[in-house]
Formats: structure tokens, C-alpha cells, sequence
């Protein structure tokens, strides 16, 4: 495993990093083919094992079931000042009156509420889970700053937004003197690649660590065109993201196909190899339900492609829908 610095930060991070929305209760929430606590243990345990020491969580997944299970296994499993514990707010917890959203109120109460899940004195990174249209920014950023200096985060980031919001929360942190967003969790893969017309290189020039979620576009960068799974039939957030452009995003797969046999590797290899070779990407977040699912990312720490190859990948890229945010 390599180890890297968390963007202009001191705190050092796996190069993969395990996303937990895989992790939870499948009653609960979106995801009818999220793994229980018994199923879920061995990939956190397998992550562990093979170095990574980077989770990526929410209190929105599962309703906080992935929240309990992954403070349940690092507090079995690892010692917690060699972990790094990312969890996010903003979405709906509850009905009724600020049951979601950025407030003062929803986030004072959210970020003791997922320690209490996590079972732990503070999480290392705070993360805005969306942009709160209803909310002012300077509540937000004031109000995460206090998270800070409580003690309850040691960073905040930012996920799937606008590059003009973005940099609106970071010009509100400078000009109060409030702590400031130090990663961006943005959706970034090889056949959604809208984050490079602005978000990524405004974080290239704020040193902003980017952590990529769905960066095997929820497997479909893995896989045979006409292979099904459980996933595949049931994920309607993914469904809602790749879908309507499934005609032309077939091109690319097919081209990572041709690459992957010519290199003699699967195609997962290649889709990481691409995403980490892109700056500022850090850590990109892998989901698994499968102890097979981990390995082929770590493999991909190993694979430099050339730039003949990576020029031949995404030459087919056609502008997308902005997707994953509104």
C-alpha cells in the first residue's frame, strides 16, 4: 500500500480508500443489495489487511446502519489513531422539520449522533454530503468550524457540488478566519469526466485533496457490457447517472477492454491505473461486496499506463449531463 499526504494537510492517507455505502441494512434506505454486519466485517477486516487505512462513511447510508458496523470492526479490528474515519451529513435523517440539510442546528446534532454510531471521540474528516440551497454558507462553514475546534473533526471536506459553490465555501472560510475545506469527494470515473472543465483544476490550485466516489462507475467499467448483477438491476441512483448515456460510454469500455487484454490484466486495473494517475485524485473511494472486489484497485498501484494508452481511452468522451448533484 502507499501512503500519501491528505491534500495541503499533514495527515497521511491510503491511496485506496473503502467506501462503506455498501455496508448496512438492506430494509433500510436505498440499497436493496447493501451487506449486513456479518457479511461486512471480512472486507473491512481484508481492507485492514491489505493496508488501507482511509474508510469513507455517511449517516445517511442505511439510516446510520453503516455508520454502527464500521465503528464496530475498527474498534475490533484496528487501533484508532492509525485510522482515518471520514462521515458526512446533510442528508435526510428523519421526517419532519430539520430532519436533513446544513443548518446550525442539523449539524450540531448530526455530528454527535454519528459519533455515537461510530462509537469514537471525533472523525477525522466532516463532510458536507450535498449543498444546502436553504442553509446560508456562512452558517455552514461557521458551524463546521465549531465542529472543528470542539474536537468532534479533526478536517472538513466537500462532496458533489458546483466548482462556483465550492470555491464560495472557501472564500467564506478565508475572509472569517474558519477552517477550511481541505478534500473534495466529487463523482469522477472514466466515462463521467465533467469534473474536468472546472472542479478538478480548482482543486489542483487550493491544494484540495480529491477523493473520487464511483470511480468503476458502479462496476460498469468492470464488467461485460451485457453482465448483470443485483446491483445493476436494482441501484437506481446509478441507474439515474449512467443510463440515458450507456450508448456512448460503451465505446470506452470497449477501448478499456482492448487495453486490459493487451496488457494481459483486468479491466478494473486499468480504470484505477487511468484515475490515479489524474492530479489532484488522492484517494479514490472503492465499494466491495466481495472479498475479490479489493484486490484488483490495490493492483492498480502498480500500473502506469503510457500516454499513448491513456489518450487512446478517452479520445470517445462526449460531453455528459452533469449528474450526481443538482
Amino acid at each position: 500500500m502507499e501512503y500519501v499526504k491528505f491534500g495541503n494537510t499533514g495527515m497521511d492517507v491510503s491511496r485506496i480508500c473503502l467506501g462503506c455505502m455498501s455496508f448496512g441494512d438492506p430494509d433500510k434506505w436505498l440499497h436493496k443489495w447493501a451487506l449486513k454486519e456479518e457479511d461486512s466485517r471480512p472486507i473491512i477486516k481484508k481492507a485492514l489487511d491489505l493496508g488501507v487505512n482511509f474508510f469513507d462513511t455517511a449517516n445517511v447510508y442505511s439510516l446510520g446502519t453503516s455508520e454502527e458496523i464500521l465503528g464496530r470492526a475498527l474498534k475490533d479490528y484496528a487501533k484508532r489513531e492509525e485510522v482515518v474515519v471520514a462521515t458526512k451529513v446533510h442528508g435526510k435523517m428523519h421526517d419532519g422539520p430539520n430532519g436533513a440539510g446544513l443548518s446550525r442546528k442539523s449539524i450540531m446534532a448530526e455530528i454527535d449522533n454519528s459519533l455515537k454510531r461510530l462509537d469514537m471521540d471525533y472523525v477525522d474528516v466532516y463532510i458536507i454530503h450535498r449543498w444546502d440551497y436553504n442553509t446560508p454558507i456562512e452558517e455552514t462553514m461557521e458551524a463546521l468550524h465549531d465542529v472543528v475546534k470542539s474536537g468532534k473533526a479533526r478536517y472538513i471536506g466537500a462532496s458533489a457540488m458546483h466548482a462556483f459553490q465550492f470555491q464560495k465555501a472557501l472564500h467564506v472560510a478565508e475572509k472569517n478566519n474558519w477552517t477550511r475545506f481541505v478534500s473534495m469527494q466529487n463523482h469522477y470515473n472514466m466515462i463521467y469526466r465533467e469534473e474536468e472543465r472546472e472542479m478538478m483544476p480548482l482543486c489542483r490550485e487550493e491544494k484540495i485533496a480529491v477523493t473520487p466516489y464511483s470511480p468503476l462507475a458502479s462496476g460498469r467499467l468492470t464488467r461485460d457490457w451485457s453482465e448483470t448483477t443485483k446491483r445493476l438491476e436494482t441501484d437506481k441512483v446509478a441507474m439515474s447517472k449512467y443510463d440515458s448515456t450507456a450508448d456512448q460510454d460503451r465505446r470506452i469500455v470497449e477501448r478499456l477492454t482492448e487495453v486490459a487484454e493487451n496488457r494481459g490484466v483486468p479491466r478494473v486495473e486499468i480504470a484505477m491505473a487511468w484515475l490515479l494517475q489524474k492530479d489532484p485524485v488522492v484517494s479514490p473511494i472503492i465499494g466491495a461486496t466481495k472479498m475479490s472486489q479489493l484486490e484488483g484497485p490495490m493492483n492498480a498501484l502498480n500500473l502506469q499506463l503510457t500516454t499513448d494508452e491513456i489518450a487512446y481511452l478517452e479520445e470517445p468522451y462526449v460531453p455528459h449531463s452533469i449528474v450526481g448533484f443538482s
